[in-house]
């Protein structure tokens, strides 16, 4: 879809100050604030990562018009309030705006329909939803290249000299890139904008994999990887940016490291948590370094090293214990307890998990790391369920993974098939082949949405438990529709 072209002699509009907005905040602060914005997604199932610098940006008039997602908070928030009364311009008034030529090179192209949007471009001119993408919004204006809050990070970052390489670290939009140009160095040194892209990028990945799952994603997630180490090869000049950066690029390892654990490549998962750890031990950053180990520990309980699991763990339980989260720290002892049931070690892991759930019950405070968005009592209940179906207790993991399936946010579909697959193992081996199979017709249902070796191979278990059972209600059924579902490649 071709964009109207705009010379190059147009003057870029200053920023009007928000003040609709700056009187709906009142006497809190913006970070005060930002809690509450995140507290109402949750209400409604959204995901923002709403902070201070945030509410800044939108009451100074940078952010003209928010995302569909920060729209339907806002409006939830203010009931009976359309975007204009919050302060912002129409959507119709901040339509996206042809590329153009600059003075420093060759027209740069990057859109969703093979459009123009290019470095010379009005700032923040286009939405970073693709019109087919079935993870964006589906509203009456998503075919629009619109602007909002995330646009304007999109569009400036790499694109200004290495635009390959920001081209793969912000997805392009949504789009993962495997550019083999992605490594190639930036043509200047990086500022806040691709500090801000690659942040961005980290959240895109996340939300993909928590709808979809890590299959078929893996693979493209590593160019974006490897244009954050280049940007960091690059240099800032500001120590701020260079700390954003490194931080960026280790938590953007963690999730390509992730969707390679998830996946079932377990020697590159372990390759990609060590890079992040790395990192963080060479920044100084307790917070990143409190997530690799987290996630460390995980892969070494999936691996079959559960004792690598515990002491991972307690690294993880050291480095955050300064940062304040007790829903971090609940997490964290959660994999302590995972790591202890696979050593058979029930004291050990019932101490571990009654921490777990006395931390969990002291509730969010912003201090909680934005990567924890997944972890509420559903996945409390799931990784509870876990350490008992380890120890053989399937009764008690049953019936924790039926609540974490019950409890579940719509939205986190991947979750929901992996506690749903855990339910039906754990009622398969407890003896109730009946509900296993319905269980498990449920988890097959998804798997055209939710792309997960990992649940395929918790599936294809639950299978080989029931097939002495084929005679009971539903198994048959199962067995028959498991046995016909292709399954997942590594791509």
């Amino acid at each position: 879809m071709a964009s109207s072209t705009v010379t190059s002699s147009q003057p870029e509009r200053p920023p009007r100050p928000n003040l609709a907005f700056r009187h709906l905040r009142g006497s809190r602060s913006p970070a005060e604030f930002a809690a509450l914005v995140r507290r109402a997604a949750r209400e409604i199932g959204e995901r923002v990562s709403c902070d201070a610098r945030y509410v800044g940006r939108v009451e100074a008039g940078e952010i003209r018009c928010p995302n569909y997602a920060y729209e339907r908070v806002f409006l939830h928030m203010f009931p009976g309030r359309t975007l204009t009364d919050l302060g912002f311009a129409p959507r119709s008034s901040v339509r996206g705006r042809a590329a153009r030529t600059t003075a420093d090179g060759p027209e740069v192209l990057l859109t969703a329909e093979g459009g123009g949007h290019g470095a010379g471009e009005t700032p923040a001119a286009f939405e970073p939803y693709e019109p087919q993408d079935p993870y964006g919004p589906h509203e009456p204006h998503a075919k629009d290249h619109l602007n909002h809050e995330e646009s304007d990070v999109l569009r400036r970052a790499f694109m200004t000299g290495g635009g390959a390489t920001v081209a793969a670290a912000t997805l392009g939009p949504l789009r993962l890139t495997t550019d083999a140009a992605a490594t190639v160095r930036p043509a200047r040194r990086p500022g806040s904008p691709e500090a801000a892209a690659l942040e961005e990028a980290v959240r895109r990945i996340r939300l993909l994999d928590d709808r979809h799952g890590a299959d078929g994603l893996y693979r493209r997630a590593a160019a974006p990887l490897r244009a954050a180490y280049a940007l960091l090869d690059a240099g800032a000049t500001r120590q701020t940016t260079a700390d954003r950066l490194h931080s960026g690029a280790g938590e953007l390892a963690i999730s390509v490291g992730w969707l390679a654990h998830d996946s079932g490549r377990f020697d590159d998962a372990r390759s990609h948590y060590a890079e992040a750890l790395a990192t963080a031990r060479m920044t100084g950053d307790p917070a990143l370094e409190a997530h690799a180990f987290c996630n460390t520990a995980f892969l070494a309980r999936d691996a079959g090293r559960p004792r690598e699991a515990v002491r991972a763990a307690q690294a993880a339980q050291r480095a955050a214990r300064p940062l304040g989260s007790a829903r971090l720290m609940s997490l964290l002892a959660l994999r302590e307890a995972g790591g202890w049931a696979g050593l058979a070690d029930r004291t050990g892991c019932e101490q571990a998990l009654a921490r777990a759930q006395a931390l969990f019950s002291r509730g969010h405070s912003d201090a909680d790391p934005e990567w924890m968005s997944f972890y509420g009592e559903a996945e409390l209940e799931g990784l509870e369920a876990q350490c008992w179906s380890t120890l053989g207790d399937w009764r008690r993991a049953s019936r924790h993974a039926r609540r974490a399936a019950h409890l579940q946010d719509p939205h986190f579909t991947r979750n929901i098939a992996l506690y749903m697959a855990e339910l039906a193992d754990d009622l398969a081996r407890e003896g109730r082949p009946d509900e296993a199979a319905a269980a498990g017709l449920k988890v097959l249902s998804l798997l055209d949405q939710v792309q997960s070796s990992r649940i395929q191979g918790m599936l294809a278990g639950t299978a080989r438990v029931l097939l002495p059972h084929r005679r009971a209600s539903g198994v048959s059924d199962f067995l028959d529709r498991h046995a016909s579902v292709p399954r997942t490649g590594r791509a």
